[in-house]
């Protein structure tokens, strides 16, 4: 059972959450994964349910750095991975193992690598098509609830292409300026609001200063998946895979201006769902950056309830 805020705040101060923590983590083929755990100090009975935190396509374990420090202090153990290829984690000589059968199974192994019995998934874009497809692999009472993070069963595909578009190219920067100034002239529609410093921040989310420059920090390899793209393929039904969820709590994060998740999808979600509710973000596209204190507590909420 979760602590209450109030209840959660108040440990905080006593006990202050500690800083998060890289591990490691092998897959089945050899390769060391990269994650990072924010632990809570307390007996498993008081603690809140763990959340494990799937980024976006070419994202990684970042993404999730404020509002995972947030559910710590509401003590919440989070995990945020790095897939094969993302972030810290190594890079596969064959791109065709960027696939979502692969990363499933190395999803699957951290969590049986930390030991959790039952969780909470928060999935951004592909992290929700992981959630989705993981509920035919852990029952309600492993996977207690799913966080869908602007992502549903159905797909734009003009989001897709717009990913296309870009996935692989202008790998390297002379600057973290540079790169946000590139996040602005490509996704700057869908974040209105930005300021120049939240630009820089989302930059520094995406790609890593080193002794070269700056790089964006996944494998361009990954832009193969997208080589053979065909307009004229019907678009894959995942509506099935949903309906696995029925029998668990389930919480929609939309932004308003985004490309991929459409109003008529999340209507359809929240209206075949028993127990789902539906958060838009405001001034956001794809994909809402988890920041504000508003969200922070509405996905609090959501998991005080499992």
């Amino acid at each position: 059972m979760s602590t209450a805020p109030e209840d959660a705040h108040s440990a905080g101060a006593q006990t202050p959450p500690s800083q998060p923590r890289d591990f490691t983590w092998q897959s089945a083929d050899g390769l060391t994964l990269h994650g990072r755990d924010w632990v809570v100090d307390m007996p498993d009975d008081t603690a809140g349910i763990p959340v494990i935190c799937l980024p976006g396509l070419s994202r990684n374990s970042r993404d999730f750095n404020d509002i995972a420090s947030f559910l710590q202090k509401q003590n919440h153990h989070v995990i945020a991975l790095d897939y094969r290829g993302r972030g810290k984690s190594d890079w596969d000589a064959d791109w065709r193992n960027y696939a979502l059968p692969v990363e499933e199974n190395d999803i699957a192994l951290a969590i049986e690598k930390l030991g959790l019995k039952r969780f909470a998934v928060l999935g951004t874009s592909r992290g929700g098509l992981h959630a989705l497809v993981m509920a035919g692999r852990y029952s309600a009472e492993q996977m207690a609830g799913v966080i869908f993070n602007d992502v549903g069963p159905h797909i734009e595909m003009r989001a897709i292409h717009r990913i296309a578009a870009t996935l692989g190219h202008r790998m390297s920067a002379r600057s973290l300026a540079e790169v946000a100034d590139n996040l602005k002239h490509t996704i700057g529609h869908q974040f209105p609001a930005f300021e120049h410093k939240d630009w820089l921040k989302l930059a520094s989310q995406l790609a890593s200063e080193t002794s070269d420059g700056v790089v964006m920090d996944y494998d361009p390899a990954l832009a193969h998946q997208f080589a053979s793209l065909d307009d004229a393929a019907p678009a894959p039904d995942l509506w099935p895979l949903y309906d696995r969820l029925l029998d668990r709590p389930v919480m929609v994060i939309h932004g308003e201006k985004s490309d991929l998740l459409s109003p008529e999808t999340c209507d359809r979600m929240i209206e075949t769902h028993p127990n789902a509710r539906l958060r838009t973000i405001p001034g956001q596209g794809h994909a809402p950056v988890l920041w504000e204190t508003e969200t922070h507590e509405a996905v609090a909420r959501f998991l005080k309830e499992l």
